[in-house]
């Protein structure tokens, strides 16, 4: 069983995953489970309705696959090589390139295809907008621990990785669970400019956190809201900046997540006259659609009340 999991393993790596665990396919934690049902309750989803929907899947993997007995946790890095003038407008690095939802998916249907003619399984991928417990499978899977900032963190890698499951119905002996922890540090609480992070474990408050704020909501922004943007249009990384673990993050190998030079050149004068078919055609493939124009229009016009 050991050989099937390494020639899976290697296999996505070759695929161009940088790390690849297994879990075994069973219903979530009850403390993990009543511990989100309590973030719910208190209203800190804030207009992220979908979250609270499709619980029985979130909490049992196997609804989303008959049969289902593994589930496979994979990351892949997208820790641009270059980065944006520190004085332009900012979007967060995990939209620098190509939208990541076509890029991951396509990567896991290769792995998931290699399953499926190699031992003659069912498998089903899920990249981020599957009622999926990611970062906690990844957690069981052993490639990673959830930090105080929410983010899944690989030990000697950093945080900057996207995330994807493969669940099959191919029994694979499941890797031991991350153990690490954030420990006494609290860099990315005090880091935060919105002070989202209350410093308790899986508490962020995504009614004051900036990329909540300027991707999710659709609503027009108080004076208040907008003062703790800065020069952030699009996302926040402010929490990912913070973290020690990423004085190990590298450029990502996977072309589709480099940035164009037309990107890289953004100011704030060229984001102020783009047009909405300039929008289209700029961002057709990125994740930076998911604002819409209109939504892009009102974060730049909610940055630029400082900077005119």
């Amino acid at each position: 069983m050991n050989g099937m999991k390494e020639e899976i393993r290697e296999y996505a790596l070759e695929c161009g995953f940088d790390a690849c665990g297994f879990a075994e396919a069973r219903p979530v934690g009850n403390a993990a489970v009543a511990e989100y049902r309590r973030w719910l309750a208190s209203g800190k989803h804030f207009c992220m309705d979908y979250l609270a929907r499709y619980s029985d899947v979130r909490d049992d993997p196997r609804q989303l696959l008959d049969g289902a007995r593994t589930v496979i946790s994979l990351a892949v890095n997208y820790y641009p090589e270059r980065l944006q003038p520190a004085d332009a407008p900012q979007f967060s690095y995990y939209a620098y390139g190509k939208d990541y939802h076509d890029v991951v998916k396509s990567k896991l249907r290769n792995v998931a295809a290699f399953i499926t003619d190699r031992w003659n399984v069912s498998c089903r991928v899920c990249v981020d907008t599957a009622p999926m417990r990611e970062r906690y499978w990844a957690q069981q899977a052993g490639i990673g621990f959830i930090g105080r900032n929410n983010q899944l963190i690989l030990p000697g890698k950093g945080s900057y990785f996207f995330l994807g499951e493969i669940v099959t119905d191919l029994q694979i002996e499941p890797d031991s669970p991350c153990m690490t922890s954030c420990g006494d540090c609290r860099r990315c609480v005090e880091a935060c400019p919105a002070s989202a992070l209350p410093g308790d474990y899986g508490a962020l408050d995504a009614r004051r956190c900036i990329s909540c704020l300027t991707i999710e909501y659709r609503g027009e922004f108080t004076d208040e809201m907008a003062a703790i943007f800065g020069n952030r249009v699009y996302g926040c990384d402010d929490c990912q900046k913070a973290c020690p673990h990423n004085r190990f993050a590298r450029a990502s190998k996977v072309k589709e997540f480099s940035p164009s030079q037309e990107f890289l050149s953004l100011s704030y004068d060229s984001l102020q006259q783009l047009s909405e078919d300039g929008f289209r055609r700029l961002f057709k493939d990125s994740a930076v659609k998911r604002t819409k124009y209109s939504g892009l229009m009102r974060n730049i016009s909610a940055i630029t009340r400082k900077h005119p």
